[in-house]
Order: C-alpha cells, then sequence, then structure tokens
C-alpha cells in the first residue's frame, strides 16, 4: 500500500518573470525565460514524495519530448508512474506562468493530454489527494474509489469550479483558498455534505481550520518570498503525506505550513518543492 495517491494534471511550465504584470492589451518586457515541471497533481505528488512519503501518481501525459521529461522527473523522486497514462498523438499540458518582482503570478493552462485522462483503478494508500485541473468525472472516480477502500480523501479544488454534490460526497478533507470556498458554496454546504474538514489557505495571512466543532488560524511562517507558484501545492502534498505518517491534524497543517512558506523562496514549481529536511528545519529552527 502506497502512502499518498495523487490523482491530477502534469504540465511543462513555461515560465517568464517581469518586473510587474501587463495589464489587459499591455506589453511589458520580460527578464528571464525557463521551463520546468509542473500541473497541480505532479506538483503536490513531488511535494509529497519530498516530504517523505511513498508516493503513486495517476495522470496523463503526452507522447511527445515534454511528456518524457516528465517522466524523468517522477522516477528522479521514486514515484510510482505505473497508472500515468502515456496518451499518443496528444500534447502534454503546458501552463504559461508570468511572475513579477513582488512575486505575484498571472497562470494559463492549455490543458492537452490532461483532459483527455480516463478514469482507472485506483492504487490503494493510505491518503487520496485530488485537483481539479483534469475532468471532474475523473477526479469524482478516483475520490469515491478512495474513499470505498478506507483512504482519507483529500480535494484541493484548483482552479474554482462549481462541483456537483456527488463529488463533495467522497471528501473528507477539503483545501480551498478563500475565492474557492466561496466558489463550493460556503461551509454549510460542504459540512452538509459530510465533509469533515475545511483548511482554507490565505497566502500571507496563513490558515483557518475549520470543523464543526470550531476553527483555528496558524499564522505563517516568516520568509523572504520570490515567487509564490506551487506555494499551495506543496502545501498540500506536505499535508497529505504527514497525515499518511500518522500526524495530528495540528501538526499536519504546521508541516504543511513550512513546505508551503518554503516553496516561495525559490523559482517555479517543482524545482521549489521542499525537502523533508528544510521543512524540519524551518519548523525547528
Amino acid at each position: 500500500m502506497f502512502d499518498v495517491c495523487v490523482v491530477g494534471s502534469a504540465n511543462l511550465d513555461l515560465v517568464v518573470t517581469a518586473r510587474r504584470l501587463p495589464g489587459p492589451g499591455e506589453t511589458v518586457g520580460g527578464t528571464s525565460y525557463n521551463e520546468h515541471a509542473g500541473g497541480k497533481g505532479l506538483n503536490q505528488v513531488v511535494a509529497a514524495a519530498r516530504a517523505g512519503a511513498v508516493c503513486a501518481f495517476v495522470a496523463a501525459i503526452g507522447d511527445d519530448d515534454a511528456g518524457s521529461r516528465l517522466a524523468r522527473v517522477l522516477a528522479d523522486d521514486r514515484i510510482d508512474a505505473e497508472s500515468v497514462q502515456r496518451l499518443p498523438r496528444t500534447p502534454t499540458g503546458r501552463a504559461i506562468i508570468t511572475v513579477d518582482d513582488s512575486a505575484e503570478n498571472t497562470i494559463v493552462v492549455v490543458p492537452g493530454a490532461n483532459g483527455a485522462i480516463s478514469s482507472t483503478p485506483l492504487p490503494r494508500a493510505r491518503v487520496v489527494l485530488a485537483q481539479l485541473e483534469i475532468p471532474i468525472d475523473v477526479v469524482s472516480a478516483a475520490l469515491g474509489q478512495g474513499s470505498d477502500a478506507g483512504a482519507i480523501t483529500i480535494l484541493n479544488p484548483a482552479p474554482a469550479i462549481d462541483v456537483a454534490d456527488e463529488t463533495l460526497r467522497h471528501c473528507r478533507i477539503v483545501i480551498p483558498n478563500e475565492h474557492e470556498r466561496a466558489q463550493l458554496g460556503g461551509l454549510d454546504r460542504l459540512f452538509d455534505l459530510g465533509v469533515e474538514l475545511v483548511i482554507t489557505t490565505m497566502g500571507g495571512d496563513g490558515v483557518e481550520v475549520i470543523s464543526r466543532h470550531g476553527s483555528s488560524t496558524f499564522p505563517p511562517f516568516p520568509v523572504s518570498p520570490i515567487d509564490t507558484t506551487g506555494a499551495g501545492d506543496a502545501f498540500c502534498g506536505a499535508f497529505a503525506a504527514a497525515l499518511a505518517a500518522g500526524a495530528t491534524r495540528d501538526d499536519a497543517v504546521r508541516f504543511a505550513s513550512a513546505a508551503g512558506a518554503l516553496a516561495t523562496t525559490k523559482h517555479g514549481a517543482v524545482p521549489s518543492l521542499p525537502s523533508r529536511r528544510d521543512i524540519d528545519r524551518l519548523m525547528n529552527g
């Protein structure tokens, strides 16, 4: 059995930095360009693996150079890729990202193979984690399989879209940001559908953890951010890894918060995801 199974997207990120983000119809000069592995699913499974979990990934990539590059990333982080679908004549997903000097970003995602993924039997895992960059029917089926098998099921509802009751009923934990939580219809709807815990990430304001029994807020770890890309994914992956290892809810949130903070201190998504050693060092420093 795996510690964490992540079901989600895999992209090649095309990252441009600029002094500021362009407005509508405006052209600004860039200062650098890089290509990194990314996609919320791939980011989160790598984050979980680097945080110490034994991981499996369910995703789809194209039969192209970008797909081969992403496959090497999974191999480098010792992530099981038996359930990664390699689709012929289909491009691997892309994300076009602009990051400004204040570490804010804009992102445009082209789904490619992510949009053509099909449902598949899920590897057995203690925690199943999914997002919304692949078709919602695949997400719902995976969370249902995980729930039926007794796994802790987690949904990171990003990007923000409408999610049916049927999908949310399979979720024990939901990890949105404030905008995504509103898009889901608020806390009452989530709890009425059986969600046990809602963890709202609030960037520089920390994390709010809410259940039917009350709420608590966790402050952010102090760092000097240069790029917020991937910070939420680092949080989700590290949180899943901590839960799979038997951490309490609060300890898992603190561990994930440290991972998310560290991810803002480097450029790119996968390149910024921290190791267990670095997370522990920040928590204990």
